[in-house]
């Protein structure tokens, strides 16, 4: 049975050691250096995805001088609507990629979504909100008020991530199963969800907090709760289905081993490039804020680096707390703590226009989080050979669960 520790016997044969990975009855407790080729190890993260915060800032830089040099390109941009076809087509390669069928194993896991559910969609929103207050809301003396950046942190902490986690937690060793299964919950939640919380903490909680000079600034920009449903129908809404019909035509005409290791990967590279052309058009719109506020991005920075360390850390103790095992306390850590920026930009831009600060602060959001989440997969891979794992097995999903939600020993020594 899993302890925690490497198997005796395959310490030093990495081919047996992919053998009991690829098994998915077999728990898979090994480190980045075990010698097993599907393990994390952040030197074999996707070349695109590893230097994500590189192209972001050079999609900035480029913006910028193409605002200085060329203003006159950016007009037809906007009217033709490019931004917004780009934001559904950033969007839709994550929603295409998600294996809504893992779902019913999942729920079987009580114990594990209901944790999932707590970080989520509680601390992560309440955590946000707390940071954006004391940051931008003006209630810190010495911290003025801003309310375009306050609302852009609200709409990157309302979003759950759906595409970024997976990496993470690959690179750490963690579930695949979980992780997979939390994205396709929190794709269907998110759909339901994400207009109610950005109404509540960005449009109706600042005002019953007394936060009088937020509320203020957040009326001047005349947007109520059907803007925000709006935008995420169309945004989040029309990926989601064209996601969810790629998946059924492709997986029917082709198979589903055909569509997640052929389709699948090829349209991954869509999000890149949409994100990085909706970066360059918006930067170009926002060239003059940059150039004489440059310390804004290293501002709104700092609550969003507080916020991926701190949401990591507590839920990763909330699933060893519980007795899960290393792989999915790792799943629903780095669930918990990654963002769904994609969707934060497309709504921020689709109410508030490619120039607004609201857009400015949400495009800071995947700048930050790449170097971050990156930095916590070393912290996962430490914090798997520190801790003592023995008799952490709850949730594992090769064994069925209890009544009570623990696992049950289904027969076979592992």
């Amino acid at each position: 049975m899993s302890d925690g520790t490497s198997t005796a016997g395959t310490d030093s044969d990495p081919v047996a050691q992919h053998d009991q990975r690829s098994d998915p009855a077999v728990q898979h407790d090994h480190g980045p250096d075990c010698g097993c080729p599907d393990c994390g190890d952040p030197r074999t993260m996707d070349f695109l995805d590893k230097y994500l915060s590189v192209w972001i800032v050079a999609a900035m830089v480029v913006g910028v001088g193409l605002g200085s040099v060329a203003p006159g390109v950016v007009d037809p941009i906007q009217d033709l609507h490019l931004v917004e076809i780009g934001l559904i087509a950033m969007m839709y390669p994550p929603l295409a990629k998600v294996d809504y069928a893992r779902l019913p194993r999942v729920f079987s896991q009580w114990r594990i979504l209901s944790l999932s559910l707590v970080q989520n969609w509680l601390i992560g929103p309440t955590l946000m909100f707390a940071l954006a207050v004391v940051f931008f809301s003006g209630v810190v003396p010495w911290f003025p008020a801003r309310p375009e950046y306050f609302l852009g942190l609200l709409f990157i902490g309302m979003a759950r991530c759906i595409a970024m986690v997976l990496v993470w937690n690959d690179l750490a060793d963690g579930s695949s199963e979980y992780a997979a299964g939390l994205v396709a919950f929190n794709s269907v939640f998110q759909i339901l969800t994400y207009g109610v919380y950005v109404w509540f903490f960005a449009l109706f909680l600042p005002g019953q907090l007394g936060l009088d000079a937020m509320a203020t600034g957040i009326e001047t920009f005349d947007i109520g709760p059907w803007d925000v449903f709006g935008a995420i129908a169309v945004f989040l809404g029309v990926p989601f289905a064209a996601g969810i019909g790629s998946r059924y035509v492709g997986t029917r005409a082709k198979g589903e081993r055909w569509y997640d290791e052929t389709f699948a990967p090829s349209i991954s590279p869509l999000t890149l490039v949409a994100l990085l052309f909706t970066i360059v058009v918006m930067f170009a719109t926002q060239g003059d804020r940059i150039v004489a506020q440059p310390t804004d991005v290293l501002w709104i920075a700092v609550p969003l680096t507080i916020y991926f360390v701190v949401m990591f850390l507590v839920s990763f103790g909330m699933g060893h707390g519980i007795g899960a095992d290393y792989s999915t306390t790792t799943a629903i850590g780095f669930t918990a703590a990654s963002n769904n920026f994609e969707l934060a930009i497309a709504v921020a831009v689709a109410i508030f226009g490619v120039s607004s600060g609201v857009a400015f602060a949400t495009v800071v959001g995947p700048l930050i989080e790449v170097p971050v989440l990156l930095a916590l997969v070393h912290v996962a891979i430490r914090f798997q050979r520190r801790f003592d794992w023995t008799g952490h097995e709850t949730g594992r999903l090769d064994r069925a669960p209890s009544a009570d939600g623990s696992p049950v020993d289904t027969g076979g020594d592992e």
